[in-house]
């Protein structure tokens, strides 16, 4: 087990995938800070993250988490450009991140399909947006469904589905325009645990075979360990990160197996410390 303290995240290099592109990030925070201004003439602003820097290599896997309203929600909003930081510079393979970006992907806790569109119609949205032929997003999205084991359903409506179909059609979704960097933000949080499970896999082995980039919000520490190449520990509100947490296990894209390694437990119970530490700063 290793663990690094705040100094030490924004130039780790570690994981599996950490040397697929050497010195160049994925998606990098650089002492962001985010402040909201306030609601009635009465309030104060509220700084919701403070001083962030980390980076995420070409296909690594980061979980972030921390407690309730520390600004775990609002990186994943700067990360995709829906919010702009008040201090600091978010990048893309070194470009700065000014507005929406169409390398970044964001699946959220809700799967928010279009209750009046074909569960295809629904993976090919994004890509009807850009302009894609109807020939080619409608193949392009037919093969992301059978990936996601959709196959049979295209021509479902989300209404005829469970909540974990309408899941993987999300994940489909996401994954139709080849974004390079995934930002998910607790997808699983309303699913049944045996349902859960099985979407982490889908999600782990796709994230593996197609390389991509992710940054994972999860309350969840052992799907935290199941996941990631690395787990970023977040303080109380305004968030900064305090603790970096390597994992070195193996079957990052077998979250199955990785769940029944005796070490996982080992990564829990010291995450359950650090989350206990900023727990009591709260008191």
């Amino acid at each position: 087990m290793s663990i690094e303290p705040a100094a030490a995240v924004a130039t780790s290099a570690t994981g599996p995938h950490a040397g697929a592109v050497a010195g160049v990030a994925r998606i990098r925070f650089d002492k962001v800070s985010k402040r909201f201004p306030p609601q009635n003439s009465g309030g104060g602003g509220v700084t919701a993250v403070e001083d962030v820097t980390f980076a995420i290599r070409d296909g690594e896997v980061v979980s972030l988490i921390g407690p309730s309203g520390c600004g775990k929600s609002t990186l994943l909003n700067m990360g995709s450009g829906l919010y702009l930081p008040t201090e600091g510079e978010v990048s893309v393979d070194g470009r700065r991140v000014e507005g929406p970006n169409p390398q970044v992907a964001f699946m959220l806790q809700k799967d928010l399909l279009l209750p009046w569109r074909s569960i295809r119609e629904n993976v090919a949205f994004g890509l009807e947006i850009r302009g894609m032929a109807a020939a080619e997003r409608r193949e392009r999205a037919t093969a992301l469904m059978h990936r996601c084991r959709l196959k049979g359903f295209e021509e479902h409506y989300p209404h005829q589905l469970s909540g974990g179909m309408r899941q993987r059609a999300a994940l489909a979704r996401t994954l139709a325009v080849n974004p390079y960097v995934l930002l998910l933000d607790e997808p699983f949080s309303a699913l049944d645990a045996q349902t859960k499970m099985v979407l982490q896999a889908d999600l782990a082995r796709t994230l593996a075979d197609e390389r991509k980039t992710a940054l994972f919000i999860t309350h969840d520490l052992i799907e935290s360990v199941a996941l990631s190449d690395r787990v970023l520990v977040m303080s109380q509100r305004p968030g900064r990160i305090v603790r970096e947490l390597i994992i070195d296990l193996p079957g990052r894209d077998d979250p199955f197996s990785r769940r029944q390694h005796p070490g996982i437990i080992e990564y829990a119970n010291e995450l359950t410390a650090l989350l206990d530490i900023t727990h009591q700063e709260l008191q």
